[in-house]
């Protein structure tokens, strides 16, 4: 099979469109889901876990900017790992950034289903969420110029809710609110409070999480060298101001406890100020739902993607590869992370792990995938600017080796954390890769077609010399 063969998608995509699917991937967790953090580690304890998190979120997209626009693949970090690493490398990261693109969605659209139930009893959650499916997927097959267009809409009303809530709050915030019993419930960091500060980690994660998926747009953005450093630091200096405004403001309303164990703290933070009737209240409720769907929406982009490079490069079945032949969109790909997305929301309630139902848990599964995603990013940047000094890098990462490096060490603390106080789903991901190294040995000939994927820009010969020099090192 020659190179030019080979699929690509269309470059369509413009920066402001970039910054909104990087931003529109994260901002649902905005909404929800940090709050659990204050459970853990209290309001100054889970401000502390969030500036470490949130420094390693900005020294990683600093870094990671350098591989996104030196390697502009729809595969992202499957593309650079495999650059740096050789096709196991590239299998590690890839298939961890898939784990974490396919198993956060049915979290968020059964989040969406249960809003809508809310408001309107007679809907049943699981219905709404397939049906969110449906409704997206046809969005993303239909065009990327027609997805990304949307996703900057919703994620810019997304923002709009969030600083109407910052400004709704702002009369009825007190630090002393905020501060009051701040560390895990004292007044005073206790080893309890230490600990928790560490226990909270997954939580300040979702401020973040799903950011760099962004990257796998880059291979169908216009002057990727340019429009890609923009669209990632916008991004990550807008999430970053609004996941401290938004804890910080909702946390000195009133009590905060009574927001550490739900799923709408931002409701309920503008009720203790504006009452139930307000209609402040009322917009907040429905724009919110926008900021379910910009994510959701954004990490179906992601994932489709994802599955569309790995079969392009022989790591799942060919046809996952095809795309739309008028719209030139991953058509199958979008498909078959639908069909698992749903096969989880359905079971829900059949499947548990550790007493909890298995949606409880896919979130915690997704970071898993993300933080050995990073560890394998960053270590690729490392492993690239040594053994390609002339990679042509459009963008490098400021402050190197610092910004890489601080980004990798508080990725290793946070897989460290992670396992240690999610075990048995750690477990579960191992599996879940091991599985998928069986079926990727299995179909070894899927990867013996002369030419692998031209992206890459590995040939035959050039692929032979990256798989030497990771069995030399």
């Amino acid at each position: 099979m020659s190179g030019s063969s080979k699929p690509e998608l269309s470059k369509s995509l413009s920066g402001l469109q970039l910054w909104g699917i990087a931003v529109g991937l994260v901002i649902s967790g905005e909404y929800f889901g940090w709050s659990y953090g204050w459970a853990a580690a209290g309001t100054l304890g889970f401000l502390v876990t969030t500036i470490l998190i949130a420094l390693m979120y900005t020294t990683f997209i600093f870094s990671f900017t350098e591989l996104t626009t030196a390697i502009p693949h729809a595969g992202g970090p499957f593309a650079y790992s495999f650059r740096a690493f050789g096709p196991n490398g590239g299998f590690l990261a890839g298939f961890a950034t898939l784990i974490e693109f396919v198993f956060a969605p049915p979290a968020i659209a059964l989040a969406i289903g249960a809003y809508l139930n809310v408001q309107f009893p007679a809907l049943d959650p699981k219905l709404v969420a397939v049906g969110a499916y449906v409704v997206f997927m046809g969005l993303n097959i239909a065009g990327v110029s027609i997805a990304a267009s949307f996703e900057l809409f919703v994620t810019v009303l997304a923002i709009f809710e969030l600083l109407v809530f910052m400004g709704v709050v702002a009369p009825g915030f007190s630090w002393a609110n905020f501060t009051a019993k701040g560390w895990a419930g004292s007044d005073t960091l206790t080893l309890e409070g230490f600990g928790g500060i560490f226990a909270a980690i997954p939580f300040a994660i979702w401020f973040f999480l799903a950011i760099e998926g962004a990257a796998m747009a880059a291979e169908e953005t216009k002057d990727p060298r340019r429009t890609v450093p923009r669209a990632y630091i916008g991004g990550i200096l807008t999430l970053v101001a609004l996941a401290f405004g938004t804890m910080i403001f909702a946390g000195g309303v009133g009590d905060w406890t009574q927001l550490s164990n739900i799923n709408d703290p931002l409701p309920q933070a503008m009720k203790a100020v504006v009452g139930e009737s307000s209609g402040w209240l009322h917009m907040l409720v429905w724009i919110g739902l926008f900021g379910l769907i910009a994510s959701f929406h954004g990490i179906i982009m992601g994932y489709s993607r994802q599955i569309f490079a790995l079969a392009r490069a022989g790591y799942l079945p060919p046809v996952f590869a095809t795309l739309h032949p008028t719209r030139r969109t991953p058509h199958w790909a979008t498909l078959a992370g639908g069909v698992v997305g749903i096969a989880a929301i359905y079971s829900d309630e059949l499947v548990t792990i550790g007493g909890q139902p298995l949606t409880a848990n896919i979130v915690t599964m997704s970071v898993f995938g993300a933080i050995v995603m990073y560890i394998m990013s960053m270590a690729s940047l490392f492993r690239l600017r040594t053994v390609e000094p002339g990679l042509e890098r459009p963008f490098r990462a400021p402050f190197y080796p610092v910004f890489p490096a601080i980004s990798l060490v508080l990725a290793v603390l946070a897989l460290g954390t992670m396992i240690y106080f999610n075990p048995l789903v750690f477990g579960l991901f191992v599996g879940l890769l091991a599985a998928a190294w069986v079926i990727y040995r299995l179909t070894a000939g899927l990867r013996t077609t002369g030419t692998l994927d031209p992206l890459l820009n590995l040939s035959a010969a050039d692929l032979a010399q990256v798989e030497a020099r990771t069995l030399t090192d």
